[in-house]
């Protein structure tokens, strides 16, 4: 089939692979200038299957509401709010329920073991070589921080998840750099989860993908899509609509719009994330792999010779504007657990991105419901470490294979009103 995809984001990055490995003839359209410019640029980029849940859970509101005047405030609310922003946020409310969040922190988590999966087949299989490294380790400043924790330990001994419940004498033995002058109270490591740098898996991942046939067409934005029974593009300057036997969406928070069009009104927000970039000055002061600070929700990652400490969940306000509480906050933990590993005044790289994210949590991994258009979308905060089994999955539903695991869960149906 002839196949458009529209994003060249992590998620369209590994469609485009996947469908073009299926033997597709596949052009991916992206309007910025190069892959992964976006969502994918600087994510913190831990894969942790078991760690995979829904942003709406019971709680979370009170939680929000009770952090809005904190300086270090994981989660805030910021004006102004759209009408569509405010329409979210209302059905995110509803959806903050147990039931609901139990059955789509399943669905999440089938998806992101599956995907894990399929990442390390295909870095085998490709020979990729990216910034990564093994191992996951949350920190548990309080005694508090460590009971709350216990019912998602609980959840990981039902699946089977790998782990271990450290003392602070034995977390840092697998953290040796961890600043002795910050006190906590335990940790728990998670071995077989891992850290990767998503923008260079994603650019290499694009170039295998041009190896095997794909096309890619950067600079050049989609304005519209036309329903049909062979849907078609049409691309801003271009005279005529370019018509395809399938069209997918992988287009982030853009997507929403196009698909208005359509008649598919999809509750699709930004939840700003932010993450902070810098060499490392030190090898010694840095960390091997991965932490998250359990405290603060932010995470501290080793990539190769660079550190990242990102962190922040951000509905409203203006896009281009940064926070510089939140970004404080990012300063102080890193600081807090690893003084002078970074060369912070050199250089540093702070950044601003959108996670798209739909209000009960699951992506869409789906048929549209029109003919010929296919959505995997949605994402939020766990594009990376759901993106190489949603591209599988969606791949084989589009050349009409039932895919590897159950994508209950992953259509439009779930969010009728």
């Amino acid at each position: 089939m002839k196949i458009a995809v529209i994003g060249a984001g992590i998620i369209g990055v590994t469609t485009a692979y996947e469908l073009g490995q299926d033997g597709h003839e596949v052009t991916v359209f992206e309007r910025r200038g190069a892959a992964a410019e976006e969502t994918s640029f600087a994510n913190a980029g831990i894969i942790a299957p078991g760690y995979v849940t829904p942003w709406a859970a019971p709680g979370m509101p009170r939680k929000v509401i009770g952090q809005m005047l904190q300086r270090h405030a994981g989660i805030r609310v910021r004006l102004p709010l759209a009408r569509d922003e405010l329409a979210w946020m209302w059905r995110w409310y509803r959806a903050c329920n147990l039931e609901q969040y139990l059955t789509s922190r399943t669905h999440m988590r089938r998806l992101a073991f599956y995907s894990r999966a399929r990442l390390h087949t295909i870095r085998h299989a490709l020979r990729l070589e990216y910034d990564r490294s093994d191992g996951y380790m949350v920190l548990l400043r309080t005694e508090r921080d460590r009971d709350m924790v216990q019912p998602s330990l609980q959840v990981l001994r039902e699946a089977g998840v790998a782990f271990r419940q450290l003392e602070p004498e034995q977390a840092r033995m697998v953290e040796p750099a961890l600043n002795a002058d910050t006190p906590f109270q335990a940790a728990i490591q998670l071995p077989d989860d891992e850290v990767g740098n998503c923008r260079q898996f994603a650019l290499l991942l694009k170039n295998e993908a041009q190896r095997i046939g794909v096309a890619f067409r950067f600079n050049c934005s989609v304005e519209f899509i036309v329903a049909d029974a062979r849907p078609a593009l049409q691309l801003r300057g271009e005279p005529q609509a370019q018509s395809f036997d399938a069209i997918v969406v992988c287009a982030g928070v853009d997507s929403a719009p196009l698909l208005r069009s359509l008649g598919i009104a999809l509750p699709l927000v930004a939840v700003h994330g932010y993450s902070l970039s810098a060499s490392i000055r030190e090898p010694l002061h840095a960390p091997r792999s991965a932490v998250m600070d359990e405290h603060y929700k932010v995470a501290i990652t080793r990539l190769g010779n660079r550190v990242r400490v990102a962190g922040g969940a951000e509905v409203g306000g203006r896009a281009s504007r940064k926070n510089l509480d939140t970004l404080r906050t990012l300063y102080k933990v890193l600081q807090d657990w690893f003084p002078g590993a970074a060369s912070i005044h050199n250089g540093i790289q702070e950044w601003k991105g959108a996670r798209p994210m739909l209000p009960d949590g699951p992506p869409i991994v789906s048929a549209s419901g029109k003919s010929g258009i296919w959505l995997n979308l949605g994402h939020g905060s766990s594009g990376w470490a759901l993106s190489c089994g949603s591209a599988r999955a969606l791949a084989d539903a589009i050349a009409g294979k039932a895919p590897e695991i159950d994508m209950q869960g992953f259509d439009l149906s779930r969010l009728a009103s």
